[in-house]
């Protein structure tokens, strides 16, 4: 029985990849010498941190007047980096999707003043904003994927100021179109390897001189390593990059994405049980949250899946309920797997005709 873990981060790695990984824990650049004992200054780990590089602006088109830099402290880090390093105004404009954009807000405001801005649904359900509201600020942030609330932008308008935007949860997922945005910025963990390594795309021009701590000074880190990065990390990613090209680079992930994603959302249309949380055009690629509208009968799905090899379908701790996140290293079969176990958990219940399904959230309900 294949084992599959829909976990929202750290998420799922290409099979072949750790197999990879597995075999230069040993050796990498020298017989007995692992690739968690190699220098970081090495001439074997500069090429690697190349590769990563080059890999990276490949697969999303990034120009050369974008820096690519690569730290740690996950997205959390960013979200006072950010207001740290493009504060000139001392104002900042956020728009609010959801658990993440607001611990994003918290953070900005110990540096300056933050307007929130709230999403637009349109009559399709997509997600989108009002750029006009980002009047004489340093920036306008959004959350591209929400990971929690399983919703996504689905237009992008035009600014006037710096776009700046958390692509965590959907950065490789599908793609985005770097020119768009003044800065970029992910935590690896989703889609690009593992936890403990965060990827920041900056255009130079947004690079600033100014009085910072050495380490939260974006200037520190451009074209250099300026500390012992998450060397394994690194390494790690370097290898996804490479998977991720030969499966086609990001046109075939999204194309794979949408293909999973509605498997499951198939599902859930037609289910007696088990409901979406999110309705419309906005709806994740990756992450899916769902219920049965019982916590109690959640709890006894996620026992019934793990017992048939599913893990980490629980919800966020702050909302409940189920979730399952699709990233690029989920096959197909995964989500079929899950289609399959949700129906016979019906089945095995008899429940498909005792109960009530539960009312979707529409409209604006859920961002």
């Amino acid at each position: 029985m294949s084992t599959y873990t829909y976990s929202a981060g750290p998420g799922m790695l290409p099979k072949e990849v750790m197999q990879e990984i597995q075999q230069h824990l040993l050796t990498f650049e020298y017989e007995g010498v692992s690739i968690i004992e190699t220098s970081h200054r090495s001439e074997a780990f500069q090429h690697v941190v190349d590769s990563l590089e080059a890999r990276l602006r490949r697969l999303m088109h990034i120009p050369e007047n974008y820096a690519v830099l690569w730290l740690q402290g996950g997205a959390t880090l960013q979200f006072s980096m950010i207001p740290m390093n493009l504060q000139n105004r001392n104002r900042f404009a956020y728009v609010d999707t959801g658990i993440w954009s607001k611990k994003a807000m918290e953070d900005a405001r110990h540096f300056g003043q933050v307007d929130v801005i709230h999403p637009l649904i349109d009559e399709t359900g997509g997600m989108s904003f009002e750029p006009r509201l980002a009047q004489d600020v340093d920036y306008l942030h959004v959350t591209l994927n929400n990971t929690i609330e399983g919703t996504r932008f689905t237009t992008i308008p035009e600014t006037d100021v710096p776009l700046i935007a958390d692509a965590s949860s959907n950065i490789l997922a599908e793609q985005i179109d770097v020119e768009r945005f003044g800065m970029i910025y992910a935590g690896a963990q989703k889609n690009i390897g593992p936890a403990g390594l965060t990827v920041v795309i900056i255009r130079r021009d947004l690079i600033q001189s100014i009085e910072l701590p050495s380490y939260l000074h974006y200037a520190s880190h451009v074209d250099t390593l300026f500390n012992t990065p998450s060397t394994f990390s690194m390494y790690a990613a370097e290898r996804v990059l490479k998977w991720v090209e030969d499966q086609g680079g990001v046109e075939a992930m999204e194309r794979l994405n949408r293909e999973k994603s509605d498997t499951v959302y198939s599902f859930l249309e037609q289910s007696n049980v088990f409901s979406s949380l999110v309705s419309g055009e906005r709806r994740s690629l990756t992450n899916i949250p769902f219920t049965t509208g019982d916590p109690n009968r959640d709890m006894g799905f996620q026992q019934f899946a793990l017992e048939r090899g599913l893990l980490e379908l629980g919800g966020h701790r702050s909302v409940g309920g189920l979730r399952a996140s699709l990233y690029n290293a989920m096959p197909k079969e995964g989500a079929v797997r899950l289609v399959d176990v949700m129906r016979a958990f019906e089945e095995e219940n008899n429940v498909s005709h005792q109960n009530v399904k539960p009312n979707r959230c529409s409209g604006s309900e859920a961002f």
